[in-house]
């Protein structure tokens, strides 16, 4: 059992439940948020937050000033992936894989990039933040430069883009979302760690695989804050086995009605709060029926 509040497989036994003594009920012993059989975490979706580090181009240029355009001769080296950091949702485990000294002064991560396809295809869903023009756009790059094929399909959610979607906070990058949110913060770094990698430092690849991972833990608390206001979330639900009742946006079960309506142009929805991550989803099916409306319209 995991909690629906915290993902913790870490639960005891908390008697049964009052009023159907079938459904036993549980205690986190994380968080201490207390839940049953039936609001338990479950999904058999595989969710992946992932995070990869690049290493900085090599060209050449005249001055600092107005390089608004570098001609592809002017390359000296190109970009290449030094690591990357992936761990599955409420999973403790962080995995990743990072240049060899060697490789990182030569710029070879074609071994690098093969062990982060295996995680990807694997995944049911994709979270990053700026997925969508930079960790995807960057590893779908080196996928096809090392003849590796597409991965299977996934879904994606791109935290980056919800930040910018639904708030106005003063920066949305990373490390200034999740100050703000009290989440945590990324490991401090300069140029010179990149400059360390580049020349294939062993203690610099290292700082650069904690540091990378560093992004990926706090990136799992900015997306669960995140998550209540993710309207077209995947539906988690569709990988339930039971999907009567459940959250669309976590999968719980632990949701109450709402008596507010949601209405479209062609129907009106019953609603829902989720009590574990606070999303309002909606019914699939519209209270009034097509043939209703149109007579309504008609007259």
């Amino acid at each position: 059992m995991r909690c629906p509040n915290c993902g913790s497989s870490e639960a005891k036994k908390n008697g049964k439940n009052k009023s159907d003594d079938s459904i036993q009920r549980w205690k986190c012993l994380r968080c201490g948020r207390e839940f049953d059989d039936n609001t338990a975490f479950n999904p058999k979706a595989k969710v992946l937050l992932f995070d990869i580090e690049t290493a900085p181009m090599e060209v050449y240029v005249w001055n600092l000033r107005n390089n608004n355009y570098i001609h592809i001769t002017q390359i000296i080296k190109d970009w290449n992936i030094i690591c990357w950091r992936a761990k599955w949702l409420f999973d403790d485990k962080i995995h990743g894989a990072v240049q060899t000294p060697a490789e990182a002064r030569s710029r070879n991560d074609e071994n690098v990039t093969k062990k982060l396809w295996e995680l990807l295809d694997e995944a049911d869903i994709l979270i990053a933040h700026n997925l969508i023009n930079f960790d995807l756009k960057k590893s779908n790059t080196k996928f096809i430069e090392h003849n590796i094929k597409p991965p299977s399909p996934f879904q994606m959610i791109d935290t980056l883009r919800i930040a910018r979607k639904n708030f106005m906070f003063s920066s949305n990058k990373l490390d200034y979302l999740c100050q703000m949110l009290g989440i945590g913060a990324k490991l401090d770094t300069g140029f010179d760690l990149w400059k360390g990698c580049l020349a294939g430092d062993k203690e610099s690849l290292n700082k650069m695989y904690d540091y990378c991972g560093q992004d990926v833990a706090i990136l799992e608390d900015l997306y669960l804050k995140l998550r209540p206001y993710i309207k077209s979330h995947p539906n988690i639900s569709l990988y339930l086995e039971n999907t009567e009742n459940a959250c669309s946006n976590c999968g719980s079960k632990d949701i109450s009605y709402c008596s507010k309506p949601y209405y479209t142009p062609t129907g009106q929805y019953q609603t829902f709060r989720c009590n574990n991550c606070g999303a309002i989803i909606r019914s699939r099916y519209s209270k009034k029926r097509e043939k209703e409306l149109l007579r309504s319209c008609a007259r």
